[in-house]
């Protein structure tokens, strides 16, 4: 026996009318480390079933009321994980037959010897076990997705009520928002969310696939269909069957090859390219885009009849900017997630960092402030607390309050010139740079100045270099 199964309490049903039989059964079954529950009759034994679970049941063929067959068959219904093992003395083949195609884990003829019946109990156990953890595991992961898609604000409450309204149809859905907002995110959370999370996610990004070889990739090619075809290939539709296709970016996909899709998606069939046999596909298809797919049929770059054929169900991720109150909550949470992944002990943010968080734009969205996250916590030191002043000037300066007007006289005990103008020039030259996204040569058009004059000033004053880092960043989040 596996350690799991000394540890989990191991419950069985026995059904049977000949009380010898149950007597005999009971003991041996207790001595094993089973707990039990006997009954004598059908009707009893269907009872107990509904009453609570049982991890296998035990039945006998010839039963006073309804038969063995017709427990299995409650069984079924009722606990479809667990094991049901059919005992009979007037064993056939027919007999046979019927108990597994009604879903028996097997049969056993009387007389039987315990020490077999005691093998075939544990090989029923180790398969309930293993759907059991099965379903915690799909369950676990349905609560993972959905709930990774975080924030409190009232549009993504919506965005997860809807995912748990679609999650298990086979209804097509649009998952429409800007890069970086998490369209993947919420495609598996509606895959692992459904009957299909057992079976493949196949995610294709339309636009990041050469055209030439995008229908390949799609639908698969036959040996010799082209140039390098060397040997057969499925595509992802195809691998996708009984589970779900995410087509990402499909506004990037060109017209000849929509054409081609929307037929697929019509007809459930495909043919690979060089092949003339139809391939039936059962695949739930998930698309995903950042353009303005109304504005493309308008302008005819996009099929308006594929794009019906897509939008059954719209989900609509709004901007990280339009949900500001949401960057708390996420930066906290990639906080943990990353630190704990880089094994790097920091201690926590203070609020005034998370407010300046919250009050940044974050134009790549949640992936933007995830790679953010990410570099501080690969430079900060352990056992440290992130703070202001391990944010860049372009984040720290879109916090910054509007400064007032200069008074038209000087105060009564007058003023340092030249640091009052030092400071009011430091802060322009952050604002630039905030409102640039830390380009150097936009905030230097914003001041009407020469980039390398900008760049001297920044140097003078010790402002923070940042186009390094974020360049380094965004090439990062690009390929993710």
């Amino acid at each position: 026996m596996t350690g799991y199964n000394k540890l989990k309490e191991r419950k069985i049903l026995i059904i049977e009318d000949d009380a010898l039989i149950r007597e005999s059964l009971s003991d041996v079954l207790v001595n094993a480390g089973y707990k039990i529950s006997v009954v004598s009759c059908g009707e009893d034994g269907v009872s107990a079933i509904r009453e609570r679970p049982f991890d296998i049941v035990l039945t006998d063929l010839q039963l006073p009321g309804i038969s063995g067959l017709d427990v299995l068959r409650s069984v079924k219904n009722v606990s479809p994980h667990s094991a049901c093992i059919i005992l009979t003395g007037y064993a056939s083949i027919e007999t046979a037959v019927e108990a597994m195609r009604a879903g028996a884990f097997t049969y056993l003829k009387k007389p039987f010897v315990n020490a077999e019946l005691l093998v075939i109990l544990e090989k029923a156990y180790e398969l309930v076990s293993l759907k059991s953890e099965n379903v915690n595991l799909k369950k676990e992961m349905r609560q993972t997705c959905t709930g990774a898609i975080l924030g409190t604000s009232p549009d993504m409450q919506k965005v997860r009520e809807l995912i748990e309204k679609v999650a298990d149809t086979d209804t097509t859905v649009l998952i429409l928002g800007e890069s970086g907002t998490g369209k993947e995110l919420v495609a598996r959370a509606l895959h692992y969310g459904s009957s299909r999370s057992g079976k493949p996610f196949v995610p294709i990004n339309c636009g990041a696939i050469p055209e030439d070889l995008l229908e390949s990739e799609l639908f698969g090619h036959e040996k010799g269909a082209f140039t390098g075809a060397v040997a057969t290939k499925i595509g992802r539709f195809e691998a996708a069957d009984h589970g779900t296709i995410f087509l990402d970016e499909i506004g990037d996909m060109s017209p000849g090859l929509q054409v081609k899709l929307l037929r697929v998606l019509q007809e459930k069939q495909l043919e690979r390219v060089g092949g003339i046999t139809h391939i039936k596909i059962d695949a739930r298809v998930v698309a995903a885009t950042n353009q303005d797919l109304e504005l493309a049929v308008e302008e005819k770059r996009f099929r308006k009849d594929l794009y019906y054929r897509l939008n059954v169900i719209p989900v609509s991720l709004p901007s990280l900017r339009k949900r500001k109150e949401d960057v708390p909550v996420l930066a906290k949470e990639f906080l943990a997630n990353i630190a704990e992944k880089k094994k790097k002990k920091i201690r926590g943010i203070t609020g005034e960092a998370l407010d300046m968080l919250g009050a940044y734009d974050w134009p790549g969205n949640v992936r933007e402030l995830e790679n953010f996250m990410e570099r501080i916590i690969v430079l900060k030191d352990d056992d440290s607390v992130i703070t202001t002043r391990d944010l860049p000037e372009k984040i720290r300066a879109a916090s910054a309050p509007a400064r007032p007007q200069a008074a038209a006289g000087l105060p009564p005990d007058g003023i340092d010139f030249n640091s009052s103008v030092a400071d009011y020039e430091r802060e322009l030259i952050v604002t630039a740079l905030g409102r640039a996204n830390g380009v150097k040569k936009k905030a230097a058009e914003y001041l009407r100045l020469n980039r390398t004059t900008l760049i001297e000033k920044m140097k003078r004053m010790d402002i923070l270099d940042t186009d390094r880092a974020e360049s380094a960043a965004d090439s990062k989040g690009s390929n993710r």
